[in-house]
């Protein structure tokens, strides 16, 4: 049962990151953009991406440090 809910958590986890990368393009990566976004507020959908992922990425965490001390 904690295998397939921590497979459901990991898939979770990895689609909000996915849906939360915004100009992600090569040029943005290598510094292109630097310093063009770096104050914003999150409104709407990006803000409950933000707090999704927090969430996930805390459950993902403890998930893996409870499956540690079971093995």
């Amino acid at each position: 049962m904690f295998k397939i809910f921590y497979i459901i958590i990991t898939i979770l986890f990895i689609v909000v990151v996915i849906l939360q990368q915004k100009n992600a393009t090569l040029g943005s990566m290598m510094g292109g953009d630097a310093g063009d976004d770096m104050v914003q507020t999150r409104r709407g959908g990006e803000r409950f991406l933000h707090q999704a992922t927090i969430v996930l990425a805390v459950i993902f965490i403890v998930g893996g440090l409870y499956a540690m001390l079971l093995a």
